[in-house]
């Protein structure tokens, strides 16, 4: 029986299949690539020595869909595939919403009837809106300020629906916080198109040579040092989160969420320090305005994790700058054919 990860050649999916691999789970990954390069699959193979089955298709796409589910014997599903720029979510929320909840909704419906009820679905700590106080519990008022977020929770909301209707789905949605890092190989990594959204890629950016400089948007936040403050997780961490939650939905059935975070909130400057200590490069960078929607603090509190998954994270903010700092150096060009 097979794992269906969709989205599972981009950053987060990527090293999820690689910690899926090395677990011994048979794997099928179906992408589109339209945040991802085929470049990543040979490099997944290199660094676990296993095999596995990939389709270049598109959630929208039912039919070429319904083909993997038709020649693979699928017993569960780690759903990424989705756009995810907070950004460009404002501006073409129709393109936002179409994707991200028409995909999931043909990809249930084929997992419905091809009697496929375990999914682990990557959802957001967005869902936490601006008004809840961090630590930030699983049992918290939701609610989006952007059309990405919206999607997440709208997911969320649909996938508690198929739930209640049919008790034989077993669903876990995992909320990160701010994933960043890269496996310490530095044989894959972050590799976004176009301008980074994300901080880690724009400052390894910035220290490569690619950018001037890191743009800082606000210090006049109620924080230790007036900059922003979050949660960030390695992606490693995060992928084994995602095992440990297919474990769960392999195992029982219901619906529940989990946050996926250290429980530790650092700001815009300590990451700034952190990397320039771990790598001895300087990043010169600017305060700018601040950008709406962004809030002082957001962090975890990951203890549902740590008790009903057995997971709670272990790499610390070094090891995730380090690890930025050996992808980036090491592929200056990202997945870009040397």
């Amino acid at each position: 029986m097979k794992v269906l990860v969709t989205g599972g050649a981009g950053y987060i999916g990527s090293h999820t299949v690689v910690e899926l691999l090395n677990d011994g789970y048979e794997v099928v990954i179906v992408d589109n690539y339209s945040n991802s390069k085929p470049e990543v699959l040979k490099r997944i193979k290199e660094l676990t020595n296993k095999d596995f089955d990939f389709y270049e298709v598109d959630l929208l796409d039912r039919e070429n869909l319904e083909k993997v589910f038709q020649e693979n014997e699928i017993s569960s599903v780690i759903h990424f595939a989705g756009l995810k720029a907070v950004g460009e979510s404002v501006e073409i929320p129709l393109k936002y919403y179409h994707n991200n909840i028409t995909g999931t909704l043909i990809l249930c419906e084929l997992m419905d009837k091809y009697d496929v009820k375990n999914i682990v679905f990557s959802s957001s700590a967005t869902v936490y809106g601006m008004n809840n106080e961090s630590p930030l519990t699983e049992n918290l008022p939701l609610s989006t300020t952007n059309p990405y977020g919206s999607t997440k929770l709208m997911i969320e909301q649909i996938l508690r629906d198929v739930y209640i209707s049919d008790k034989d789905w077993s669903i876990s949605l995992l909320r990160y916080f701010n994933p960043i890092g890269a496996h310490k190989s530095g044989r894959i990594g972050e590799d976004p198109t176009g301008i980074p959204n994300n901080l880690m890629p724009y400052i390894t950016q910035v220290a490569v040579g690619k950018r001037e400089k890191l743009s800082v948007f606000g210090n006049d936040y109620d924080t230790h040092d007036g900059t922003g403050v979050r949660d960030y997780i390695h992606v490693v961490d995060l992928a084994k989160g995602h095992i440990k939650a297919l474990e769960k939905v392999l195992n029982t059935t219901g619906v529940d969420a989990y946050n996926l975070g250290t429980g530790k909130g650092y700001s815009v400057l300590d990451v700034v320090k952190n990397f320039e200590k771990a790598t001895g490069v300087k990043i010169p960078y600017e305060i700018k305005e601040r950008r709406a929607g962004d809030i002082a603090t957001c962090f975890a509190n990951p203890e549902k994790a740590k008790k009903e998954l057995d997971w709670s994270s272990e790499k610390t903010l070094e090891d995730m700058c380090r690890d930025s700092w050996k992808w980036q150096s090491e592929n200056p060009k990202g997945y870009e054919e040397k």
